[in-house]
């Protein structure tokens, strides 16, 4: 026995879920995706995204609609006459019509312990945050932004050098295994469902470009835990005057440091930065086109002396 699964995901992270159902001997009848998006080394070709790649390779059937407003696509998806729909970042709200589109409904895989972190950015936001802990949850999906009842849940925990991108790969294997029982779990009937609780909702907005610069008159920790949340991607990142002239950095990896003085004052010859409590050390840092380097490579490269002040934020003096 074996369930017929329309998959619906769009990234990377989707794609060992895709992988595993198929290997468990489900029949994913189908695989929606985002459409083809400009990309390539001049970001002029249409690019796949992860999971329409790896559905061709699996030779399933794909789809790439825009939306679910037209009568025809709605039809489409219930022709496929579907057990369940399995959702992993697919990257589009669904309409009653999909819910309701299948024998056993929407089953999703979110990367957050529910209530906490609904929406875009859970893994990002989790960091941000501090969060020690979060966790993979597959849930039914209702009409509201992950809302619906959970059926399974696994915790992982967040260690305070975690960056989003090592949580990412993390959860992604978690979320997989999590995903697989839970439908071997549906085939047989036995899939509690345990409404979240009325209590601890926070949302978790999508990372807005201009969050992404560096606040070095936060404390140490909350400047640490930006850094980390926004590495590797879209990278956090601050504004230094570089051969006399003005220019971005990122940063993708650091700590907790010792020191005070000045927020964004360099402190000491290995690039410890004060801010307005405590102070961070820069470990891994990347120049706007050049390769992400470890500190004392990337000082080599570009001194940064002691007493350097970087360029404030808006609104700082």
């Amino acid at each position: 026995m074996s369930l017929r699964i329309i998959f619906m995901g769009t990234p990377e992270f989707s794609v060992p879920t895709l992988q595993s159902l198929k290997q468990a001997g489900h029949d994913i009848v189908a695989v929606y995706t985002q459409p083809p998006r400009p990309g390539g080394r001049r970001g002029l070709d249409l690019v796949k995204s992860p999971v329409h790649q790896a559905s061709e390779l699996l030779g399933i059937p794909v789809l790439t609609p825009l939306n679910f407003k037209a009568a025809e696509d709605r039809e489409v998806f219930r022709a496929f006459h579907a057990d369940v729909a399995v959702v992993v970042a697919y990257g589009l709200l669904l309409p009653e019509a999909i819910l309701s589109g299948t024998r056993l409904g929407c089953y999703n895989g979110h990367a957050s312990l529910l209530p906490r972190w609904r929406g875009a950015a859970p893994i990002q936001r989790a960091i941000m945050a501090g969060d020690a802990k979060t966790g993979m949850m597959v849930m039914k999906m209702d009409k509201g932004l992950d809302t619906g009842p959970v059926a399974l849940a696994r915790d992982v925990e967040i260690d305070d050098a975690m960056t989003a991108g090592e949580l990412h790969d993390k959860l992604m294997l978690v979320g997989t295994h999590a995903m697989v029982e839970a439908m071997e779990k549906l085939e047989a009937g036995d899939l509690p469902l345990t409404p979240q609780p009325q209590d601890g909702a926070v949302y978790a907005a999508k990372i807005d470009k201009a969050e992404t610069r560096i606040d070095f008159g936060k404390p140490a920790e909350a400047v640490h835990n930006h850094i980390r949340g926004l590495s590797p991607f879209p990278g956090a990142w601050f504004e230094a005057e570089i051969n006399g002239r003005p220019e971005r950095i990122k940063v993708l990896s650091s700590a907790v440091g010792e020191g005070s003085g000045e927020p964004g004052t360099v402190l000491d010859e290995a690039l410890t930065v004060a801010c307005g409590t405590g102070a961070v050390r820069l470990l891994r840092l990347q120049r706007a086109g050049g390769k992400a380097l470890a500190v004392s490579d990337f000082l080599r490269g570009t001194p940064i002396p002691k007493g350097t002040r970087f360029l404030p934020t808006a609104g700082q003096d």
